[in-house]
């Protein structure tokens, strides 16, 4: 009887694998997958000889599974012929399209699904109907490559290994990285795909906007990502990361038209209201701002922290570490600067 329960067990990964149109696996692949599947549910693991076994019994009946064996780079592949067919096809309980039905109402309802297309068929396929929408998020129109956010959302959620041609901002001309993608992430109506370069594994960041081409690479082993990636955003502003440059404690000063906004919408989740002792040491210290409240944020500098605090002008005045007074300082001057030659 437990022989049998694995077999069951076996022929379930098996039939996962074998339907997976994103990877290329051979015998010894499949052996490996299964092993570490079988592992972890704490079973016992087999040999390249059973799965090949069960590879021919599954082509038997009752299954009669439409396999089909192809060289891809040197390997001799295993798939189904109908990526679509499953040894444990069911049907849909009332219940559950009824449910599914509910949560695509949902989701067709947000904007910034353009290249979803297959939501769209999958809800007339249900019966769906469309509903007016009754929430919607911030979505830019003129996004670049914004087609490529269906592509690599297929990617990431398959474990496909891709290689990215790309290009900086300053410099147009073409480059390629193999890379394993892990998160798309959206910082002010931009959005940014993370992931691992193939070669040292180093964490990477790609402005959508600054990619070319993404080619697929099915024969590559994907290796996941084993660090929590939202935790790296947890001491900057935007996306950019300088892991050499310590966190800093910013004070800053804004005025009354702009203290209330900044309260409710903080520059960085570190954020607070400096009160008592030392909110009256600081009024003592700069008698020259009247109104207006102090605050505090605890991060790491970069590009988009500058560019946000001075987007308050004279509203916001950063007070200590002078490091970040200066830059913001600078760069409040050159604008000035630039300001002086176009005026009439």
């Amino acid at each position: 009887m437990a022989t049998n329960k694995n077999a069951l067990i076996r022929y379930k990964h098996l039939d996962t694998l074998l339907s997976d149109r994103h990877h290329y696996y051979d015998i010894n692949d499949l052996t490996e997958k299964v092993n570490q599947l079988l592992q972890d549910e704490g079973f016992q693991t087999v040999t390249r000889r059973c799965i090949e076994k069960d590879l021919v019994y599954l082509t038997e009946r009752p299954f009669c599974a439409p396999i089909k064996r192809f060289k891809h780079n040197g390997k001799n592949c295993v798939v189904y012929k109908n990526p679509s067919f499953s040894i444990f096809i069911q049907e849909m309980s009332r219940e559950e399209r009824h449910l599914l039905r509910e949560l695509l109402n949902t989701l067709g309802q947000f904007d910034g699904l353009d290249n979803f297309g297959w939501l769209d068929k999958f809800k007339s396929g249900l019966g769906n109907t469309r509903r007016r929408q009754i929430i919607s998020f911030s979505n830019n129109p003129y996004l670049q490559n914004s087609n490529l956010l269906g592509t690599l959302f297929d990617h990431i959620s398959n474990e496909v290994v891709i290689r990215l041609h790309y290009h900086t901002f300053s410099n147009r001309t073409t480059r390629s990285i193999d890379f394993h993608p892990y998160l798309l992430k959206q910082v002010n109506n931009r959005w940014f795909l993370l992931g691992a370069a193939d070669d040292d594994g180093k964490i990477l960041t790609f402005a959508l906007d600054r990619i070319d081409k993404v080619e697929p690479l099915p024969e590559k082993k994907y290796v996941p990502c084993l660090e929590d990636l939202s935790e790296r955003f947890e001491d900057i502003v935007g996306v950019t990361l300088y892991e050499d440059r310590p966190i800093e404690h910013i004070v800053f000063w804004a005025s009354d038209a702009s203290k209330d906004y900044i309260m409710t919408k903080p520059i960085h989740e570190s954020q607070t209201s400096i009160k008592g002792e030392t909110e009256n040491n600081l009024h003592e210290k700069h008698p020259q701002f009247e109104g207006g409240a102090f605050f505090s944020i605890d991060c790491i500098p970069n590009y988009e922290l500058i560019r946000e605090l001075c987007s308050f002008g004279k509203d916001l005045i950063v007070l200590e570490p002078s490091s970040i007074q200066n830059q913001v300082f600078n760069r409040i001057s050159m604008m000035v600067e630039d300001y002086l030659k176009v005026r009439t």
